[in-house]
C-alpha cells in the first residue's frame, strides 16, 4: 500500500472517529458446563464509531462470535451470565429487558450469520421473510413491504428480483442466500450491521463480490460494520480498524495498515506471517505453535505466553490492555522493546528511495 492510500486510510479512520455508536466496556461472559461456571471472556474492551468498518480476528475459540451475539443479547442457554457494559447510543444493552432488546434487533442493529442456510427458514419464501423483518419494525403494509423488498434485492446484486422474491432458500445459490441475508439485514436501516465470518463456504469470486458489497453499503448508508473473520486477508481489503482476540480477550487494537506494518503483540505479528497471501514468499512458512487454550485451562498471566517466542519473566503477571500511543492498545508490556514483523513493509521514504522512485 502506498503513502498516498496510507493517508487517505487514516483521514478516513479520523473523521469517522467521533462520538462511538457502540462502547464496550469491560465485557465479561460466562457460561455453564458439567464442570462448573466458566469465564469465556473477560475485560473487552473497544469502540466502533458512526460508518466505522471494523474487523475482529482471532483463531477460533478466541471468542469472537459470542462477542458478537453478546451485543444483541443472543446468548446460548448455557449462558451464566454477563459483566460489564454494551453501550450503544447511549444506552446498555446488557441491562436492557427482552421486551427493549427486540426493538433494537433487526431495526438498528442486524447481524448476518455465519451460515444462511440454517439462518433462513426453509417453509417461507425469502421475499416474505426479508418483508416481515420490515412489518415488524415499521407501520407499512404488505405492498410496501413487497415493493421495498424488491428494492433491496437489487441493490444487493440479486438478479431477477420479481421472480427470485418468491424463491424458497434451496433454490437459490451460497452467494445468492448470503445476498438475502444481507438484505434481510439491511432492510430497516440498522446503524450497526455485525457480520460473523459471510464468506464462510463462498468461492474465490461471490466472496470477493459480498465483500465489496458490505463496503460499499457501509460507505453509501454510513452503517458501521463489525466483521468477524479469522481471513486476515479480507480484514485488510474491507475494514479500516482490526481487533485481535485471543483465548477471550483483547489483545491488539489499532488501524488496519499499522498492524499490517507493525503488529505490536507477537500474536497478531503470527498470525499475519502464517497467511500466504500476505507474508513475504521466502523461506519456510511462519506458524504458531500450539492451540488456544479451553475455557476450563486458562492460563494465569499473559495467556499467550505459552505459545509465544518472546516470553520472558514478567508475563506470568496479568496483562492489561495499555495505550500504545497513536489511538493504538496492546495487552503485552513489552511492546515498546519488541521490533515485531508485520505483512507489509513500511513505504521507504528516505531521500535515496525518492530519487530511485523518480
Amino acid at each position: 500500500m502506498g503513502e498516498g492510500q496510507l493517508a487517505q486510510r487514516k483521514s478516513e479512520v479520523a473523521r469517522e472517529g467521533a462520538r462511538p455508536l457502540l462502547s464496550v466496556r469491560g465485557l465479561g461472559i460466562r457460561f455453564k458446563t458439567t464442570q462448573g461456571i466458566w469465564q469465556a471472556t473477560r475485560r473487552i474492551d473497544f469502540d466502533i464509531a458512526p460508518g466505522e468498518r471494523v474487523g475482529i480476528v482471532g483463531e477460533s475459540g478466541c471468542g469472537k462470535t459470542i462477542t458478537g451475539l453478546s451485543i444483541l443479547r443472543l446468548l446460548p442457554g448455557n449462558f451464566a451470565g454477563l459483566d460489564g457494559k454494551i453501550l450503544f447510543d447511549g444506552v446498555d444493552l446488557a441491562s436492557c429487558s427482552a421486551r427493549q432488546m427486540r426493538a433494537i434487533r433487526g431495526k438498528r442493529i442486524a447481524m448476518i450469520f455465519q451460515e444462511p442456510m440454517s439462518a433462513l427458514d426453509p417453509v417461507f419464501t425469502v421475499g416474505h421473510q426479508i418483508a416481515e423483518t420490515l412489518r415488524v419494525h415499521s407501520n407499512v403494509g404488505e405492498e410496501e413491504a413487497r415493493a421495498r423488498t424488491l428494492e433491496m434485492l437489487r441493490r444487493v446484486g440479486i438478479a431477477s428480483p420479481e421472480r427470485r422474491i418468491d424463491d424458497y432458500p434451496h433454490q437459490l445459490s451460497g452467494g445468492m442466500r448470503q445476498r438475502v441475508m444481507i438484505a434481510a439485514s439491511l432492510i430497516c436501516g440498522p446503524q450497526l450491521l455485525i457480520a460473523d465470518e459471510p464468506t464462510t463456504a463462498l468461492d474465490v469470486t461471490v466472496q470477493a463480490q459480498i465483500l465489496e458489497l458490505l463496503r460499499d453499503i457501509s460507505e453509501t448508508s454510513k452503517t458501521a460494520l463489525m466483521l468477524i473473520t479469522h481471513d486476515l486477508g479480507v480484514v485488510a481489503e474491507t475494514c479500516t480498524r482490526m481487533i485481535t482476540m485471543y483465548a477471550g480477550e483483547v489483545i491488539e487494537d489499532a488501524t488496519v495498515d499499522e498492524a499490517l506494518v507493525r503488529p505490536l503483540h507477537p500474536y497478531t505479528s503470527g498470525l499475519l506471517r502464517s497467511l500466504p497471501h500476505l507474508s513475504p514468499r521466502h523461506g519456510r512458512l511462519p506458524s504458531i505453535p500450539g492451540r488456544v487454550p479451553s475455557i476450563t485451562e486458562m492460563p494465569a498471566g499473559c495467556r499467550f505466553r505459552a505459545r509465544c517466542a518472546h516470553a520472558a519473566k514478567g508475563c506470568e503477571a496479568e496483562q492489561k490492555l495499555q495505550d500504545a500511543g497513536g489511538g493504538r492498545k496492546v495487552r503485552c508490556w513489552r511492546f515498546a522493546e519488541l521490533n515485531l514483523p508485520g505483512a507489509l513493509h513500511p513505504p521507504d521514504t528516505s531521500a535515496s528511495a525518492r530519487v530511485a522512485r523518480q
